[in-house]
């Protein structure tokens, strides 16, 4: 893909539009950067993207940008529906994501992983087992690390493992993973499609341009999941925890297995660090991925046993007076809060924070088996409560430190306090990250 003198229009410069300036930049592209933000705002980017030619429109979008582009590429932060994108496809101008434009320039085989919940930890657990059978691997995309900086750094690299998000899938139209995986389908993203299918359908794009010579990896457990693999290209290949499988990977008696082409490799569990019934799954689904491309069982199985809880997923805190304290941050939505759920008996449960518009009806099973006392915060607390209230011992909290404090007065020996919010976290905190902090805070504040 050529790009010497191409007029090229970026927009969003946060750490992945940055990245794709740089890059476009390099390739000889005329690139112009806009962002509503202003110079003030943007000033480090500035400073960083200074003397490379780039022309940035700032505090505002200029529509002659748009039309006289050759080409958009869009940070995954901006809508599709956003009216300067629909002007420029009424004009006929090429738009895409940074995952696509990245795409273009990678020949080494990819691994794409998608779904509502356990994308991070897949997609890191995948990497890992690459990179212990010996390949260079280049880990990224949603994780953390735009895939476009991959071709930045000219790194002679063997497998590449992409976290996908539906945002990152929107603007795409040759994408083509050598292996997709979706993990799961729940109610996410509300406030940003106008129906659940829409964000189903874009999920589903991971597939669109696979064949039969790609796998699709898929959670024969999920229904929904299993409902759309019907109708894909590519070879399915399943993991389920439900059903044994002749071919795909499968849970039986605490051993997972794996049969491709018939050949058969057990990887049993016992000594796993990662613990969670959402955490089999997302072993199932690396497992696959990695041994579909030249993974062996032995270094892979060492390397999956050892590999530890990432940050702020379903992560154990401390222990005071026989309550264990679980932080689980991450679990901005519904599906991974019944996953976490699942995982424990005789819980109290802090949830709350920034409503997403989905349902929390299913949670409301496991609600009323498992969750002794419901300690609710932020603006989700109120729609919440009347969703869930009536099902368990339900109390509201000010303020996270607030929560933690009620949850040991309120919690027996034995039990688990479990921080896993099924909402983001911007009504009190910065992010998700800062919401963790502020709960292991509290709790290494309680006394013993």
């Amino acid at each position: 893909m050529d790009l010497s003198d191409k007029k090229i229009l970026v927009m969003g410069l946060a750490r992945t539009g940055a990245a794709c300036c740089r890059f476009l930049a390099g390739q000889g592209a005329a690139v112009v950067a806009t962002d509503m933000r202003d110079e003030a705002a943007l000033a480090d980017v500035l400073a960083e993207l200074g003397g490379s030619g780039i022309r940035f429109a700032l505090g505002h979008h200029d529509k002659a940008d748009f039309i006289e582009a050759d080409m958009i590429v869009v940070s995954p932060g901006v809508p599709m529906d956003h009216p300067m994108l629909l002007q420029a496809k009424d004009a006929g101008r090429e738009i895409i994501s940074e995952i696509e434009l990245a795409s273009r320039f990678i020949d080494a085989p990819l691994v794409a992983i998608t779904g509502t919940n356990g994308k991070t930890t897949t997609t890191t657990l995948c990497g890992e087992l690459f990179r212990a059978n010996g390949f260079e691997t280049y880990v990224g995309g949603n994780i953390g690390e735009p895939l476009v900086e991959l071709l930045e750094s000219k790194a002679e690299i063997e497998r590449v493992v992409v976290e996908i998000s539906s945002f990152q899938m929107e603007w795409t139209n040759s994408f083509r993973p050598k292996v997709a995986a979706l993990l799961n389908i729940s109610e996410d993203h509300l406030d940003r499609y106008a129906s659940y299918q829409d964000y189903i359908d874009a999920k589903l794009r991971i597939f669109e341009n696979q064949t039969t010579e790609d796998f699709a990896v898929l959670n024969m457990d999920d229904p929904l999941v299993w409902q759309y693999s019907q109708a894909l290209k590519a070879r399915i290949f399943p993991f389920s925890r439900n059903y044994e499988l002749d071919e795909g990977v499968f849970f039986k008696e605490d051993v997972i297995i794996y049969r491709h082409d018939g050949v058969e490799a057990l990887f049993p569990t016992a000594g796993f660090r990662l613990k969670g019934v959402h955490n089999l799954e997302n072993i199932m689904a690396a497992l696959a991925a990695a041994l579909l491309l030249g993974c062996c069982p032995e270094e892979s199985f060492v390397c999956v046993r050892d590999f530890g809880a990432l940050h702020h997923r379903m992560e154990f805190v401390r222990e005071i007076r026989e309550v264990s304290y679980y932080e689980d941050s991450k679990a901005t939505n519904v599906g991974s809060v019944v996953k976490a759920l699942e995982s424990f008996e005789n819980i109290t449960l802090i949830a709350g924070g920034k409503d997403k518009g989905g349902s929390y009806a299913p949670l409301a099973p496991l609600v009323k088996e498992r969750v002794r006392h419901l300690i609710l915060i932020g603006e989700a607390a109120a729609r919440m409560g009347e969703e869930l209230g009536e099902l368990t011992d339900t109390r509201k909290a000010a303020s996270m430190e607030d929560a933690v404090r009620l949850a040991a007065e309120l919690t027996d020996p034995g039990g688990t306090v479990l921080m896993s919010p099924a909402c983001s976290s911007f009504d009190m905190f910065r992010d998700y990250e800062e919401r963790a902090e502020r709960y292991i805070a509290a709790v290494n504040g309680l006394t013993a």
